[in-house]
């Protein structure tokens, strides 16, 4: 569905690049996660393959289609949610969606439907520049629907939001993903991305470290631990052991045998932590 070989671009037009030569492909039907620090190149990466940044060097195809030759089916076919609210402040939400609809080639979605699903419906009347920011991200998050994408570019799109809107957020891009809709997914946000994700590319500086699976990533590159809250002497204690050592096998074999456990649970290395592994950067 997205096929990327050898991206580069330079906003400087010269050696010093924000991308240097990123290449994935993203299958039909996948989320894709792009992940990555502020400033690792995620945003510039989506920015050409959506039409924003030309395409300086090397190859994007999107549904078949070279995107340096562009077509109305292509657009139609696209839909993204930017991070930054671009919408129209002077108009109502629902008149935002009744305008973008109309740039559209191809049979849009009822935008109340779409405010619904975001929980907007009671908004649909008010003035954008009446809406908090969190009201502004779920407006183009509604807004990227409108035209039932094919291929879906989503910007950070929970940030900012309460648990509860994330949530609903997150549920939405999981039921698009059962319809088949291609997922391109760009956050920081390492436990956004392993719950949703099919696969994951991990990119710094503008390269690429590794794409794989977060499952993958996880035998590969974590460490399982067991975390044992047991009471001695009459006193609550706790002991983190890792599942891969000789002498914490022993120590839980020991606890196991002779101290009164309460509670015992496995754990692994977090998306993020295996991210500063292979990286040597954190995420901010």
């Amino acid at each position: 569905m997205i096929r990327v070989s050898h991206l580069y671009h330079s906003y400087t037009n010269d050696d010093n690049y924000a991308v240097k030569d990123v290449s994935f492909e993203v299958e039909r039907g996948e989320i894709f996660g792009f992940l990555g620090p502020s400033g690792a190149g995620k945003s510039t990466t989506q920015k050409v393959l959506i039409g924003l940044l030309p395409l300086q060097q090397g190859e994007a195809i999107i549904n078949g289609v070279d995107i340096r030759k562009g077509s109305g089916a292509l657009l139609n076919s696209i839909g993204v949610s930017f991070e930054q609210a671009n919408v129209y402040k002077k108009l109502t939400g629902l008149e935002n969606l009744e305008f973008f609809a109309r740039m559209f080639d191809v049979p849009t979605e009822d935008p109340m439907k779409v405010l619904k699903m975001v929980g907007l419906e009671d908004a649909a009347h008010q003035r954008a520049g009446s809406y908090s920011r969190g009201m502004l991200q779920r407006l183009v998050f509604a807004r990227s629907m409108i035209n039932k994408p094919k291929i879906w570019f989503l910007d950070e799109p929970t940030a900012g939001l309460d648990p509860g809107t994330a949530s609903v957020i997150k549920d939405i891009i999981w039921s698009k993903k059962q319809e088949g809709t291609t997922i391109f997914l760009t956050t920081h946000n390492m436990f956004i991305a392993d719950e949703l994700c099919d696969r994951v590319a991990f990119i710094t500086d503008g390269a690429l470290n590794v794409i794989d699976s977060p499952r993958n990533l996880k035998l590969k590159y974590g460490q399982k631990f067991v975390r044992v809250e047991y009471i001695e002497n009459g006193q609550d204690r706790s002991e983190m052991l890792s599942l891969t050592s000789n002498e914490d096998r022993k120590r839980l074999a020991e606890l196991s045998a002779s101290a009164q456990i309460e509670t015992m649970h496995t754990q692994e290395a977090t998306l993020e932590q295996i991210f500063i592994r292979i990286t040597g950067k954190e995420l901010r």
